[in-house]
């Protein structure tokens, strides 16, 4: 395993990491998710992500329950959760009970430390920005949560370039701690914010990320290039959202190319795709979901992939893709 420091801070984050979003508590059972986290672990990923949001509470309550029954050392591993959303559905949350004010975030990061029975949460996110609490609330809620001793990191995610400046401004003006890492999207769709928007932020403030959907919600596997599996993602209640964005005839010829491609190469298009995400130094790891040992096995050898990507290789996906962003001229 590779292991990168996160942005300017010393913690070092192995370049594959693991996430509960949508698989927790919907997808796998406990059994399913501790085989899953151990091989994993053994296989040297030492970040696992979570949120409040992720099946409302009960993904961070079986990351607990996972992690308790581990016994793991707790200097050997990062776990994050972030604040936003809430666990309450549609109209269910009361004023308070989301968003990024000062009163919400510390009773989620509480909640997150009884949820994932831990002491501390290495990685605190902002999951979104939130336009109705001022920035400097949110810079000084997370600094006091910091001096507490329950965050060692607070990062944001999906935030706009201008408005992680404007934190850093504030954390700068004040002599607070800002964020130190982002999560955005990133896959060879979805590639604006950390190849155009960002850029700037990485020359001057050495953020970190930790790219969540490497494999865009799956569309990267090719399991979609036929239909959508019943056993997918793309085919949970509730997740017509993300099947409106991804499934294109568009996306899924360009998916097909990319597969006759990797397999000239002799390597898996999930590796593939995640070797070209890891390849981007200013990723530091990229969050990988998985159901099945098969799968995390599979895209764990992203590893071994990165070495093949060479100018010609690479010249040969943006053919394949055209999603480079067009930068702007300085």
């Amino acid at each position: 395993m590779e292991y990168r420091k996160m942005g300017k801070t010393g913690l070092e984050l192995s370049v594959l990491s693991f996430g509960s979003w949508v698989t927790f508590h919907k997808q796998i059972d406990d059994s399913i998710a501790d085989e899953l986290m151990g091989i994993a672990y053994d296989n040297g990923v030492n970040f696992f992500d979570n949120a409040e949001v992720y099946a409302l509470g009960e993904s961070e309550k079986m990351m607990g329950r996972i992690l308790k029954k581990k016994n793991w050392e707790r200097s050997s591993y990062v776990v994050s959760s972030k604040a936003f959303f809430g666990t309450k559905t549609g109209n269910t949350a009361k004023p308070n009970q989301k968003g990024l004010s000062r009163k919400h975030l510390v009773e989620a990061c509480n909640e997150a430390l009884q949820r994932l029975q831990v002491d501390y949460l290495d990685l605190y996110y902002c999951h979104r920005p939130d336009k109705s609490t001022p920035i400097a609330e949110v810079v000084w809620t997370m600094n006091h949560l910091i001096q507490q001793g329950k965050v060692l990191y607070w990062g944001t995610s999906e935030w706009s370039g201008v408005e992680i400046m404007q934190a850093h401004a504030i954390a700068k003006e004040y002599k607070l701690i800002g964020p130190t890492v982002e999560q955005p999207q990133y896959n060879l769709f979805e590639r604006n914010k950390v190849e155009n928007e960002y850029l700037q932020i990485f020359k001057n403030e050495g953020l970190g990320t930790t790219i969540w959907s490497p494999l865009a919600a799956g569309l990267l596997t090719g399991k979609y290039n036929e239909g959508i599996p019943t056993d997918s993602r793309l085919a949970i209640q509730g997740f017509d959202w993300l099947k409106e964005r991804w499934m294109s005839d568009d996306k899924i010829a360009k998916v097909k190319s990319l597969a006759l491609l990797a397999k000239e190469l002799n390597v898996t298009l999930p590796a593939l795709s995640i070797a070209w995400c890891i390849s981007n130094p200013n990723v530091t790891t990229a969050i990988l979901g998985a159901t099945k040992v098969q799968q995390l096995t599979d895209n764990l050898k992203a590893l071994e992939v990165v070495p093949l990507l060479t100018k010609e290789v690479v010249e040969k996906i943006e053919s394949i893709m055209q999603t480079k962003p067009k930068l702007a001229d300085f």
